[in-house]
């Protein structure tokens, strides 16, 4: 019974019939409506609290989730790419475009010597702010990227049609952080949001760093996935 209570209000989700951060019938409401134990109204929420359509407040209540995109980072494809094969409407807002003398850690990244291209975007998802994305580009191949129209189009997409340079693989690292006072004016979060960052290095088919990336995602409406192969150790004796 449970299971099926948790799927009509899953539906009722789905449908924006509760949408998100409204405050979803309490387990006393659940019992009267559909005339069952305590213990069953609790299982249909813990379900849809499994599923991620909920989450609780302990003294308050359940409430619907932010609905959560995903990128699948087993692929090297752009963000608005990958956003519009699932559906989205995906688009960009340039922060900053400027010349600069390189921080250590960049020029560690992508090994140059003279000045980059710096790129500041704001990454818009169904027209809600969605990441803040750092791009460090060598000063020559920055400067092509930056005559492309960055608001639609995505950098790899400049990068391979425009300047003719292939992309063959990308190192990252994942972790997260909580958002500072930059972070917040510009994702529309508040202070202390759970904040997802991927610091990501491009290289070229031929196995030459190109690009270097911090990226910053809102926690609470963003999620990534990869498929990971287990790797054969050896024959079975």
């Amino acid at each position: 019974m449970y299971m099926q209570i948790a799927d009509i209000l899953r539906d009722r989700i789905l449908q924006g019939a509760y949408r998100p951060n409204q405050q979803m019938p309490s387990e006393s409401e659940l019992m009267r409506a559909f005339d069952v134990s305590r213990i069953t109204a609790r299982q249909a929420l813990g379900n849809l609290q499994n599923d991620g359509l909920v989450f609780r407040i302990h003294g308050k209540g359940t409430y619907v989730s932010r609905p959560r995109a995903f990128q699948d980072l087993g692929n090297l494809q752009g963000f608005g790419t990958s956003m519009r094969q699932l559906g989205y409407d995906t688009h960009s807002k340039v922060l900053s475009l400027r010349s600069i003398v390189p921080p250590k850690h960049v020029r560690e990244r992508i090994a140059c010597g003279g000045r980059v291209v710096e790129l500041r975007r704001l990454r818009f998802l169904n027209r809600s702010p969605i990441s803040l994305d750092v791009s460090y580009l060598p000063s020559d191949v920055g400067q092509r990227v930056a005559r492309a129209d960055l608001a639609n189009r995505d950098v790899f997409a400049v990068l391979e049609n425009d300047c003719q340079i292939m992309l063959g693989h990308a190192d990252l690292r994942m972790g997260s952080l909580l958002a500072t006072v930059d972070l917040c004016k510009v994702l529309g979060v508040e202070e202390g949001a759970p904040i997802l960052f991927i610091e990501r290095v491009i290289h070229t088919s031929v196995g030459a760093p190109l690009e270097y990336e911090e990226l910053y995602y809102r926690g609470d409406a963003f999620q990534f996935k990869v498929r990971v192969e287990r790797q054969a150790i050896g024959a079975a004796r």
